[in-house]
């Protein structure tokens, strides 16, 4: 077992990290590392965080003390950054480099690990890209984009870069089939399912009820025969990712509460002291911009599942000879082929693209989805 065991498909990065940490390949002091989502960029840093912090050899052994609190987040010595909303702010990004800055407390290095940075806003990079210009000695920036153009030229061209590709699927079933025991056949349909993503293979291939949720997405094209079943299924999809959002906050968000209550003094009769509304109520929009960036997750997942099948689709039109997607649906898929013509399947894949831009440009969801199946529906 090493740090690397959890990268899938992604050998020449393996080689490239292994050889920084061992000392044989140059260390910089800022990486940034890119990737399809899902590719296993996050996986990578966190792994070339611990062979950095490792204190066997070869670096990256994965048993010994540093290794295990790098890989589960408690290394004192390993600052991770996980921005939980739309946003990273500038506050966030000042309050960054103050930590950043501190000396290591048992180990050669600090590193700070920052996950989707691409969510800091430009006041935000411009705060960070002082601290990334000009580092303490021992300070090492690990930064995470699904692409170099997501951040400041001037940041990125600081960094020496990290590309992951979108690993095989053949790849990503022997890896849950080895690491997870799932059985073969399931591990082959999540890991065409998912394609390439793997945190979200592990997800299905763990979870009947993720299955059950893409089961119905694709299952919509063949109920669009009219605009009343057009906006049913938008409706449909919309609350199946709500539903999904409630699910993962409820819980977290009630903790959180509750913590934050007690910490700031409240009595036994539930009083809060003066002077702690304002606290509350910046946890309570901190908590609102997680649930909206979870919603919006939720939703183009929905929308990348749908392109998948009129990609198979297109797919059979064309002849392209691909490994369909959605291979459990191949009557269905070649009867939808050969009902209708590449350029209205091209049509649809575009109107999914545009649901997208929608949802980014923060349009009503209800009503991005009602007029994507509207656009997706027959004749």
């Amino acid at each position: 077992m090493s740090v690397w065991d959890d990268l899938v498909g992604q050998e020449p990065v393996i080689a490239q990290l292994s050889s920084a940490a061992g000392g044989t390949g140059g260390l910089a002091h800022a990486w940034l590392f890119t990737g399809p989502p899902g590719s296993g960029r996050v996986t990578a840093a966190r792994a070339f965080a611990a062979a950095l912090q490792c204190t066997e050899t070869p670096r990256g052994c994965g048993h010994c003390a540093s290794c295990h609190q790098v890989l589960q987040g408690t290394h004192a010595d390993v600052e991770v950054v996980r921005p939980q909303g739309l946003s990273f702010g500038i506050r966030d990004a000042r309050a960054l480099v103050l930590r950043a800055s501190s000396s290591p407390s048992g180990s050669g290095r600090q590193i700070v690990l920052f996950e989707d940075a691409d969510r800091a806003t430009e006041g935000a990079a411009n705060a960070l890209l002082k601290a990334i210009e000009e580092p303490p000695p021992r300070t090492v920036w690990l930064l995470c984009t699904p692409s170099p153009e997501d951040l400041l030229v001037t940041i990125r061209s600081r960094c020496r870069l990290v590309t992951l590709q979108t690993p095989p699927i053949a790849a990503i079933a022997d890896f849950l089939v080895q690491r997870d025991g799932v059985e073969r056949e399931t591990a082959e349909v999540v890991a065409r399912a998912a394609q390439g993503h793997i945190s979200r293979a592990r997800r299905l291939a763990s979870d009947p009820r993720m299955r059950r949720v893409r089961e119905q997405v694709v299952a919509v094209p063949r109920r669009l025969t009219g605009v009343s079943a057009a906006v049913a299924a938008a409706e449909t999809l919309v609350s199946a990712a709500k539903a999904e959002r409630d699910a993962q906050t409820a819980e977290l968000n009630d903790a959180e509460t509750s913590a934050l209550r007690k910490a700031l003094g409240e009595s036994e009769k539930g009083r809060m002291p003066r002077g702690t509304a304002g606290a509350l109520k910046e946890l309570e929009d901190r908590q609102k911009s997680r649930a909206t960036r979870i919603l919006r997750d939720a939703l183009d997942r929905t929308l990348l599942d749908l392109a998948s099948y009129y990609r198979d689709v297109l797919t059979l039109q064309l002849g392209a000879g691909s490994e369909l997607v959605n291979i459990e649906l191949g009557p269905e898929l070649r009867s939808a082929a050969g009902d209708g013509r590449p350029e209205d399947t091209l049509r649809r894949l575009d109107a999914i693209m545009d649901c997208r831009e929608r949802l980014a440009a923060n349009v009503n969801p209800q009503l991005a989805f009602e007029a994507l199946t509207l656009a997706l529906r027959h004749g």
